[in-house]
């Protein structure tokens, strides 16, 4: 008796002659999910080949969560590349793969018409034909299964074979038999590959730093929760979505810095807000100063009603004042003398901070803990927040952190503020963080910021990456805005909020506030270490301007989004020409920025007009949204001159075609 040979594990999949590879988008083999914002597209593209010349069939499979599966068609563009796109609409996470087959029947129709245009008999391929819609027949549903025997049937009949093959290739036969493929050897790309999907927020916001302490008009009083509620109207009229707070814990004693990060502090110097911690309470209590948790709960509230999201700062660190210190001295590193190792970035020192210590042996105890500090602000209405230096952190921790959070909040955003290594930056967007600061600070010129910014949104980078373009923070102001002037202020902020689709700033960015401590990059007299109480409508100031950016990035989407990005040629290495623009190019922007922040500027810009679908002879408009001008533009250069004394920048919405002559009377 001969033995039965044992099967292969993998027969099944292995007698399946599809093969299945490079699917984009995937990150890392599909260790890290993608990022997309609740509405927008997820577009898939694999390559699908078999051997021979059989013709396919290849599907999207996608769900969220553990939902049933659904299934989207993919487009054979030619040379083996299938692509489709899917919409992602509910917060969370969505997975998506690939599936294909040999469609059997439509290689046999195509076949069979060859076979007949060249003149071939086609009696036998007729009967293959039958065979295959009879087997279809047999796992049909009823009236379907009737239809499908009596075609069979016909072709079977005694008719000239230019009839049968008429009926054939029908498009009637032809829907029927592909609303019941043959997928027994179905090949499904393995394992599927995610998608997170957050809150629009996360995917287009503009920031508004601001210290609570300091809105008051009396240097040695703190301000209050209560005195930036009264701000929160003048927030939201400047078109600002979030309103981002800095720690606003108790505040440690020992080692407290003084003005200009000085040791030698003096009575009332209110210190850092970064050394949290003292005998009031550690992250989860608010400075009595400030007010109380009641009177932070009403200005979210408050803030939320308007339009504003409020964003907390997640610091990580305790000052040798925290709670913690005391109550769990072995989440920190101590030295052989017993001291605890305060933190360090040399040259620069914070005597005033410690760090956790993340190798501890009650590791499990310290995340559970720091993950309960989240919850605490998440439970009092906070839904963004900004973590401090995350990159001295373990990416396995954050991981597990955002994603434990995520399972119960899926809209909350987090925005790491990490200026680091670029591949420290984009692991932590992998593990989860949903914005990030970037080097936009430093990237001045034509060739820094084009090279940049193509590295962000040409790259499998822009899957994952999403860049926040702050043009100051408390801890940088950069040479160029030093020594710019107002001009260097307009021109950066135009970049950052037209480049990327996130931006921010920091409180006196209105009031072009640019004095150094010499030879640095930290604000003379940093608010880090003073309440700095401001006139805000002091002149001078550049309040409308900013309210008019924000404006035009409320009311154009194309400026939503940064996967539309490009950039076009001008004849001077002094201007920046790029654009975005919707993908069915109803809404076109087209942005001219003077990088030099001392001189007029002046060029010819050349407008890509075949991309926007423009005739070389046609007339178009543009209408100038900064200072309301309209112009009408032909060919594909036309000159702009920007004084950085008037204003640096233009932002052009684009109209490709004159509706009437109306039209053109009104825009001449």
């Amino acid at each position: 008796m001969q033995q039965e040979q044992p099967q292969h594990p993998l027969a099944e999949e292995k007698a399946c002659r599809v093969w299945i590879e490079a699917i984009t988008p995937r990150i890392d083999c599909g260790r890290f999910p993608i990022k997309r914002v609740v509405g927008e597209q997820v577009e898939v593209s694999a390559a699908i080949f078999a051997d021979a010349h059989d013709l396919l069939k290849a599907v999207l499979q996608y769900r969220h969560g553990n939902n049933e599966w659904r299934e989207l068609p993919m487009c054979n563009r030619g040379n083996d590349l299938w692509t489709v796109e899917f919409t992602v609409d509910t917060l969370g996470i969505y997975q998506y793969t690939v599936g294909a087959w040999i469609d059997h029947f439509s290689t046999w129709q195509r076949d069979l018409l060859k076979k007949i245009q060249a003149g071939q008999d086609v009696a036998s391929e007729l009967l293959e034909g039958a065979a295959m819609i009879e087997t279809t027949a047999s796992r049909a549903l009823s009236p379907d299964d009737d239809w499908l025997s009596t075609m069979a049937a016909l072709l079977r009949a005694v008719e000239p074979q230019e009839h049968m093959v008429a009926k054939a290739t029908g498009a009637d036969i032809t829907a029927m038999m592909h609303r019941y493929p043959e997928r027994c050897r179905e090949a499904v790309f393995a394992p599927a590959l995610s998608v997170i999907v957050e809150a629009r927020r996360a995917g287009c916001s503009a920031w508004y730093e601001i210290f609570p302490r300091s809105v008051t008009a009396d240097p040695k009083k703190s301000g209050t929760f209560k005195d930036v509620e009264q701000l929160v109207p003048e927030i939201v009229g400047m078109g600002f979505d979030v309103l981002y707070l800095p720690p606003i814990h108790p505040i440690g004693r020992t080692n407290r810095k003084g003005r200009n990060n000085s040791l030698d502090r003096a009575s009332g110097d209110p210190g850092s807000p970064w050394a949290i911690g003292a005998e009031e309470g550690g992250h989860k209590a608010v400075h009595p100063d400030l007010g109380t948790l009641e009177d932070f709960e009403h200005l979210v509230t408050v803030a939320r009603a308007q339009g504003l999201e409020t964003a907390l700062d997640i610091a990580f660190q305790c000052s040798p004042d925290h709670p913690y210190v005391r109550e769990h001295p072995e989440w920190f590193r101590h030295r052989p003398d017993g001291t605890i190792k305060f933190a360090e970035n040399p040259p620069r020192k914070y005597e005033d901070i410690y760090p956790f210590f993340f190798d501890c042996r009650d590791w499990q105890a310290l995340w559970h803990e720091l993950k309960s500090i989240v919850l605490f602000w998440i439970e009092r209405g906070v839904r963004l927040f900004r973590v401090d230096n995350p990159h001295t952190k373990p990416l396995p921790f954050w991981e597990w952190l955002i994603t434990e959070i995520r399972n119960d909040y899926p809209d909350v955003v987090f925005l790491a503020e990490a200026f680091t290594r670029s591949r420290v930056m984009y692991g932590l967007a992998k593990v989860g963080f949903s914005q990030s600061y970037t080097y936009f600070t430093w990237r001045n010129s034509k060739h820094e910021l084009t090279s940049y910014l193509r590295e962000l949104v040409e790259t499998e980078v822009r899957e994952y990456y999403r860049p926040n373009f702050f043009a100051n923070t408390p801890d940088i102001l950069p040479e160029y805005l030093q020594f710019g002037g107002r001009g260097a202020f307009i021109s950066r902020l135009v970049l950052a909020a037209t480049l990327s689709s996130c931006y921010g700033i920091y409180s006196g960015y209105e009031l072009t506030e640019n004095q150094a401590l010499p030879g640095t990059e930290e604000y003379l007299n940093s608010e880090k270490f003073e309440i700095k109480p401001r006139n805000w409508k002091s002149p001078g100031n550049i309040r409308a301007f900013i309210t008019r950016i924000n404006s035009i990035r409320k009311n154009n989407i194309a400026l939503a989004s940064n996967r539309r990005l490009a950039f076009y040629p001008v004849d001077n290495e002094q201007l920046l020409f790029y654009g975005k623009s919707t993908k069915d190019l109803d809404n076109i922007i087209l942005v001219a920025v003077n990088l030099d922040p001392h001189h007029v500027q002046a060029g010819w810009l050349e407008v890509p007009l075949e991309g926007f679908h423009i005739e070389e002879q046609e007339v178009y408009q543009v209408h100038e949204l900064l200072f309301d001008n309209r112009f009408l533009w032909q060919g594909r250069k036309n000159y702009v001159r920007l004084d950085p004394a008037e204003s640096p920048a233009q932002i052009f919405l684009l109209r490709r075609k004159l509706r009437t002559e109306r039209d053109f009377d009104y825009f001449m």
